[in-house]
């Protein structure tokens, strides 16, 4: 934002400071003071305005810091031009009706109508002020509508009103394959979700952005139609960016303006332009729309501002701020304040807020760097604990974490959705058209994904084409599952793929599970998915409840991936694991008795499963079984026929009571066998 500094004297009787000081002092509230340029008999100030303060986008904001800062009254024009020229005889109602078609898009329109003026050159005054701020002039009547968006910040235009078709203006969405010429003299296409001024026959003006040329003020004007509205801020940006069509006042709806303001920039505008061309003011505004609920009060409590800032700061002296901000307080009780915002001052909303503001006025130089801030730590959430957990074990086991867009293709949508059949949610991000361009094959980018796993795919095979063989990823996030109601299911995910082994990838499924839920019982269950290998994969389960899905690629996945080394991945379900969480350490009691440790080699169906073999042996055990542990598989059928399998294990057997005997440890023994021969009908070999 670049001020004049012969306008902002405008507003005070007497200029607090030079203008170095004020832009020293400007800078350390907040609005960074870039350069100041002379410009003819004038000074440019460039300052610059965050985006939570689109009130300083005028020079009155810049005057109320300057007035908060320096304690000094403000002088703010109070615009009658029904005082001046005398109105003319005819309501602007009569000569001009408005409707909101698009009452999204719009919220308030407002419109007064001047006659007979005479379009000319603005005065030099105007003319030199303008070009300061970086505006050409262009003649009296537009230069009065910039003159005021830059005093003020709310953007306006003007309508030669006899080249307008027909007395109703209309706000409205564009129709199918509608054009328009702006200003600038270039055709735009039109797109719904846009909004636009139009006539009865055609779009005169793209809302917030730009009017049209075929209603624009020229030298053969005599009628002019002031707007002053308020548009949605993502509609003014949408249409800004999608057009490429950037202006002043689009900078500043996007940001949001002021709808209590709306009414003083209309008249401020008309007093200008009865100024500087002369003509009749028609009687009246024609007002559609109307004003939102004001500000809802905040409470301010004194203590919170010692305790924020540090310092003690005297509540006359917090008052004194407040008010001279524009923020309108009642006393409550000792130490605290019934703060209402001033409706230009959209982004205070908190109790923080108000504290900000206090510590930016007083300075927060004033503050002692030994001042100490009482603190205290949060808690981490069992959320949080989980995903650490969780990151612990992929992270221990050798696997970086990624992160990859929400968004994704068709073609990646469709290689792995076992969550859900349902058709992905449409969207778009106009940042990933870089992606859209960069991969030719892949197709729109505007596909909510329904799994992780599609994406870390991708991400493996350009780490491949860039030489990064070994490249295991994982990435804890949401997807985006359609549900009946139009909202998504969104559940909380970690999907992992690497170049492993479908027994590594399960072994790493129940690490996570044991770290997360220890004592909870894992099983694996053969499952279909088309993208896993038909025999090295299976579908988790823990208390009969789906975790998720793991195995190696198969044949044709790997191709249509375009791997060049076999893969596996896994996909989990953390809220799954969030609900069966023991997130409080136990300690377990240590024997101090010697183990004893038996191997088995048991002959069985190839159908019976390791968490078979190991609940079967954990209950034949007994308290004495202190772990058994997976060591091998052997297959021979000539020994052992078709269909059978060898598996060698470790038991450990170990008394809290005292030292096992051999006899003790036999009987545990037998009595696994025999379980295993009654229950997996398996042999000893």
């Amino acid at each position: 934002m670049i001020v004049s500094w012969n306008w902002l004297n405008e507003y005070f009787d007497k200029m607090p400071a030079e203008a170095a000081e004020i832009a020293a002092r400007l800078t350390m509230s907040g609005l960074n003071h870039e350069e100041s340029v002379t410009v003819g008999q004038d000074l440019a100030i460039d300052l610059e305005v965050t985006s939570n303060r689109p009130d300083c986008l005028g020079h009155l904001g810049v005057a109320r810091e300057i007035a908060a800062l320096f304690g000094v009254p403000l002088k703010i024009p109070d615009p009658l031009p029904e005082n001046g020229t005398p109105p003319a005889a005819a309501p602007a109602s009569s000569l001009v009706q408005i409707r909101i078609e698009a009452s999204d898009l719009c919220s308030l329109y407002t419109g007064r109508v001047i006659r007979s003026v005479r379009v000319g050159n603005s005065p030099q005054w105007m003319q030199d002020r303008l070009k300061t701020a970086g505006i050409n002039p262009v003649n009296n009547i537009v230069d009065c509508t910039n003159y005021v968006m830059l005093e003020c910040g709310q953007p306006l235009h003007a309508f030669d009103l006899a080249r307008l078709g027909g007395p109703e203006i209309i706000v409205r969405q564009p129709g199918a394959s509608e054009k328009i010429t702006a200003i600038d003299h270039r055709q735009y296409d039109l797109h719904p979700g846009m909004c636009v001024i139009a006539d009865s026959g055609r779009a005169v003006a793209i809302a917030g952005v730009m009017g049209g040329a075929d209603s624009e003020v020229t030298v053969d004007t005599q009628d002019v139609l002031i707007e002053a509205a308020v548009f949605a801020q993502q509609a003014v940006r949408s249409a800004a960016r999608k057009l490429n069509l950037h202006s002043p006042s689009s900078f500043r709806f996007e940001r949001g303006v002021n709808p209590y303001g709306v009414d003083w920039a209309s008249r401020r505008c008309c007093e200008l332009i009865l100024q500087t061309a002369g003509g009749q003011l028609a009687d009246g505004a024609v007002v559609a729309g109307g004003l939102p609920d004001p500000a809802p009060a905040i409470v301010l409590r004194q203590q919170k501002i010692a305790n924020v800032l540090g310092i003690e700061i005297p509540a006359e002296n917090v008052l004194g701020i407040l008010q001279r901000l524009g923020i309108r307080c009642e006393p409550q009780s000792a130490g605290i304040l019934l703060a209402t915002p001033p409706a230009w001052r959209a982004d205070l909303t908190r109790e923080i807020d108000l504290v900000e503001e206090v510590g930016r006025i007083t300075g927060y130089n004033t503050v002692p760097d030994d001042v100490v801030v009482p603190m205290v730590a949060t808690t981490r959430t069992p959320r949080s604990r989980v995903a650490g957990l969780v990151r612990t074990v992929l992270t221990g086991a050798g696997f970086d974490e990624a992160m990859t867009p929400s968004l994704v293709p068709g073609v990646w949508s469709e290689i792995f959705s076992p969550w859900t059949s349902s058709p992905p949610l449409q969207s778009s991000q106009p940042m990933l058209g870089v992606l859209e361009k960069a991969s030719q094959n892949i197709g729109a980018v505007d596909l909510a994904r329904r799994s992780l796993v599609p994406s870390l795919l991708e991400a493996r095979r350009i780490n491949e084409f860039r030489g990064n063989i070994d490249a295991d990823l994982f990435e804890m996030a949401h997807a985006y599952l359609p549900q009946s109601a139009g909202l998504p299911d969104e559940p909380w995910l970690v999907a992992l793929a690497g170049g492993r082994t479908f027994a590594e990838i399960s072994g790493i499924v129940e690490k996570i599970v044991r770290s997360v839920c220890p004592g909870v019982s894992l099983t694996m269950h053969d499952c279909d998915l088309e993208l896993l290998h038909p025999t090295f994969s299976c579908e988790f389960r823990i208390d009969g409840q789906s975790l998720g899905w793991g195995g190696e690629l198969d044949e044709s996945a790997l191709k249509n991936a375009s791997l060049k080394k076999s893969a596996a991945v896994a996909e989990l379900n953390v809220n799954l694991l969030l609900e069966h969480a023991s997130l409080i350490r136990r300690q377990s009691p240590v024997s101090n008795f010697p183990s004893v440790s038996r191997d088995f080699n048991f002959v069985m169906g190839n159908e019976i499963r390791w968490e078979q073999i190991e609940q079967t042996v954990r209950r034949a055990g007994g308290e004495l079984l202190e772990s058994v542990a997976y060591r091998e598989t052997f297959r021979d059928e000539k020994r052992d026929g078709a269909g059978r399998k060898r598996i060698l294990l470790t038991v450990v057997l170990r008394s809290f009571a005292g030292t096992l005997t051999g006899e003790v440890a036999e009987e545990t023994c037998a009595a696994i066998v025999s379980s295993c021969e009654k229950e997996l009908a398996a042999r000893l070999a």
